[in-house]
């Protein structure tokens, strides 16, 4: 069984990476980390939360909150309702949930856990690198600790979402970005190169109508919501990627896609290519970037343990 963190800044594809996760029995989720990215970090912890209610689960599940702005202090970027909705969940309007967050902050989480379980830990980052920036900052023994880093971000050999160049959660934070690749922790980049070819096809989301229970309602409410969010831009692809998920699924079973070590650095410029993921000609190699995905596999994968 395979230690994980869970790093979100829960919005939609958050929300089915969490729900992937808990219903995967070979992950053990230790906690879930909170930033901001697609909604604010309040915002993000309280859709945690929710979405746990929302899977049923009644133990306590360790939700902490981090990062509420960028390393630079200045935001770069601003919440993504036109993707994710007002409250970042499809405007699905579920109750306030009676869970709390721990008192602590995420960096210190992640510091705890990871010198508790040495080697053991794999931190699943599907949001800004903030708060792994700053554990690493504040204790770089972990990059010595952590078994690895699977990150949904970057966009190594594609065109970003953000800009033409950048990957949202990267372009959010590309500071943070920056720190964890620079620091030798072992990274494997799930990228735009992968994600976008994982599509949840809007028939099969309809098909979910007939299990009739709290849970499948939820999903196909902002499934449908993500779908009319990527219609607004491609009309022509008939579902949504399944981002965040993916990263998750990477580390159920990594044969899920091929990667490619390779040097890879975050343009810190200040011109048109701030934010971007690419490839540093002749460095040493410090990622693992995913360039090849077994698509079908994977997507059904997602789909029978999610539904």
């Amino acid at each position: 069984m395979e230690h994980v963190i869970l790093d979100v800044d829960t919005g939609i594809d958050d929300a089915l990476a969490i729900a992937y996760a808990f219903r995967s029995s070979e992950l053990n989720v230790l906690g879930i980390t909170t930033g901001f990215g697609n909604v604010s970090e309040k915002e993000a912890t309280r859709n945690t939360l929710q979405v746990l209610d929302v899977l049923g689960l009644e133990h306590e599940i360790p939700v902490i909150a981090g990062a509420d702005k960028p390393l630079s202090g200045v935001h770069i970027k601003g919440k993504s309702t036109h993707i994710h909705g007002e409250d970042g969940l499809g405007n699905c309007g579920l109750p306030l949930s009676k869970r709390r967050p721990l008192s602590t902050e995420a960096a210190n989480f992640i510091i705890s856990k990871v010198k508790e379980l040495p080697h053991q830990v794999t931190l699943i980052a599907v949001g800004p690198q903030t708060n792994l920036a700053t554990a690493i900052k504040k204790d770089p023994e972990i990059v010595n600790l952590v078994k690895r880093v699977v990150v949904m971000g970057g966009a190594v050999t594609v065109p970003g979402n953000v800009t033409p160049n950048a990957e949202a959660n990267i372009y959010a934070d590309p500071e943070a970005a920056s720190v964890v690749f620079e620091s030798g922790i072992p990274v494997t980049l799930v990228g735009l190169d992968v994600t976008m070819q994982t599509l949840l096809r809007n028939e099969v989301v309809n098909e979910w109508s007939s299990v009739k229970s709290a849970y499948s309602d939820f999903l196909q409410t902002i499934c449908n919501s993500y779908i009319g969010a990527y219609h607004q831009f491609d009309s022509s692809l008939g579902g949504c990627a399944l981002h965040d998920p993916l990263a998750v699924g990477v580390v159920i079973d990594p044969s899920f896609v091929k990667t490619v070590p390779m040097c890879v650095g975050v343009d810190l410029g200040k011109g048109d290519t701030f934010g971007k993921t690419y490839e540093v000609q002749q460095g040493k190699a410090n990622i693992e970037v995913c360039l090849d995905i077994d698509v079908d596999r994977f997507v059904s994968h997602f789909l029978q343990r999610v539904i």
